[in-house]
Parts: structure tokens; C-alpha cells; sequence
């Protein structure tokens, strides 16, 4: 199988899938090239609302494919930092569903999801370092905002795989499964996440992000949006809420 990245669009979730599987899910030169543009046309489809990505079979992404680091190592990292970015902005919630080798580059896709779900026995690696490599600062600043300064500078220094039992001590991830619960956690988890206010998600992740300057372009939306007022009488009359408020594609 050629790499590539596919996906699919079930009950409001996308689910992205790295498929390299003769080298772990590294991620090729024209896997990361095609990541930003797959991500745009997504957000732009109002019928999704929540994103997961994954990898095929038992393994995440074992990082960038080193074969494609020959012809420039500058290069490989402008096009996995601007994958990096184009996912952190993704404007839904987006879960990375972890299995096996989440490393280098994987471990940075990982990092910029909202959120991480890893099977027990997965191991995560930022491995700059044994390729005597510079680790991008905003890649960094994200890792610290995750782990802390202490872990980030374990991680970076040292290139060391750490198991999921101390990723989830650290911050990195979020939740641990066992080895057959995480499809069914990821499904049910993002189940809820779409019958939750898309309006309230997309302000939080903003914020969360440390956007300074939306306070009244979120506060606007929230008056006339519709899901608060939809939300308390849903409360009121002991029914589940119906959330019509969705981000805009672009014209």
C-alpha cells in the first residue's frame, strides 16, 4: 500500500487514518504536505463537528519517514510544523486515538489534538535529540503547555520512550484504555462530543488556546446563537438539547 492518508465522515466525526504501514505510519513528505489541505476541507463541512486521528493497525506514527529527511532536513520540518499548526487550528474538537509507537513526529501530531486516548502498552518518544535535530519552539511551547517544563526537558534531552502509564502521569494523555476498550471509548466519548453546543466548544477552544481578542465576537454569537436559550429549556423540560449553532464554512 502507497502511504497516504484517508478518511471518512461517520455521525458528525471524521476520522483521519496515517496509513505507512511498512514503516510504522512515518509520515512521508507528501503526507504532510497533504495533512493542511485535508484538515481546511473538513472544517469547511458543517456536517462534521468532531475530528479523530489515528493510525492504521497497532501503531500511531512512528514519526517522519528518515528517507525523506535526505534532501532537507529544514524542508521535512517546515512541512511537519505547518501539518502541526494546520491541525492545532482546526477550529472542532479534534482526539488523537493513540496506538503503539507515537514518536517524533507522531508524538507532535498528537500534541497538537485537543485531546489524547491511548491504549495501555502505547509509548511516546520526542526524539529530536538522536538525530541531533532542533526541535521547532512552537512545537516545544505546546509540549511544555501539555507536560510542564520539567517533562518537556526530560522528553527533549534525552529521546527516551516513555510508557502510556507515565504519559497519562505527565499530561500527555489524557485517558488510558485497555487494549479492547479504545475504539469503543473514542465512539462513545465522541458521541458526546457532538451533541454538545458546537458554539460553546469553538469559543472554549479559542480561549483555551490563548486567544485574547474574541471576548465580544464570542459574546455576540452567544446572544443571538440560540444554544444557551435552547440548552436552559431543554433543562427545564428534562429533554436532551438540540444544537443548530454551527461554525461557517467558507463561501
Amino acid at each position: 500500500m502507497e502511504p497516504q492518508l484517508s478518511h471518512s465522515v461517520t455521525g458528525s466525526v471524521a476520522t483521519v487514518v496515517i496509513r505507512h504501514p511498512a514503516k510504522r505510519n512515518a509520515m512521508t513528505t507528501a503526507m504532510w504536505r497533504a495533512l493542511p489541505p485535508l484538515l481546511d476541507a473538513l472544517a469547511d463541512d458543517t456536517g462534521v463537528r468532531a475530528l479523530v486521528l489515528t493510525g492504521e493497525g497497532g501503531t500511531f506514527c512512528a514519526g517522519a519517514d528518515i528517507s525523506t529527511l535526505k534532501g532537507s532536513v529544514r524542508e521535512a520540518q517546515r512541512l511537519a510544523v505547518a501539518a502541526e499548526e494546520a491541525l492545532a487550528a482546526f477550529p472542532k474538537p479534534t482526539l488523537a486515538a493513540v496506538r503503539g509507537h507515537c514518536v517524533g513526529g507522531g508524538a507532535q501530531l498528537a500534541a497538537a489534538c485537543d485531546l489524547r486516548f491511548a491504549q495501555e502498552g502505547a509509548v511516546f518518544g520526542v526524539t529530536p535529540a538522536r538525530l541531533g535535530i532542533v526541535y521547532p519552539a512552537s512545537s516545544t511551547r505546546r509540549l511544555v503547555s501539555l507536560v510542564g517544563p520539567s517533562a518537556a526537558k526530560y522528553l527533549l534531552f534525552s529521546g527516551e520512550l516513555i510508557d502510556s502509564a507515565r504519559a497519562l502521569r505527565t499530561g500527555l494523555v489524557d485517558e488510558v484504555l485497555p487494549a479492547d476498550g479504545l475504539d469503543r471509548r473514542v465512539a462513545e466519548f465522541t458521541a458526546v462530543l457532538v451533541s454538545r453546543s458546537q458554539l460553546t466548544q469553538a469559543a472554549a477552544k479559542e480561549f483555551a488556546d490563548g486567544r485574547t481578542d474574541r471576548d465580544a465576537h464570542w459574546s455576540g454569537l452567544a446572544r443571538d446563537g440560540g444554544d444557551a436559550a435552547e440548552g436552559v429549556a431543554a433543562f427545564l423540560e428534562r429533554r436532551r438539547p438540540r444544537f443548530d449553532w454551527s461554525l461557517p464554512g467558507r463561501p
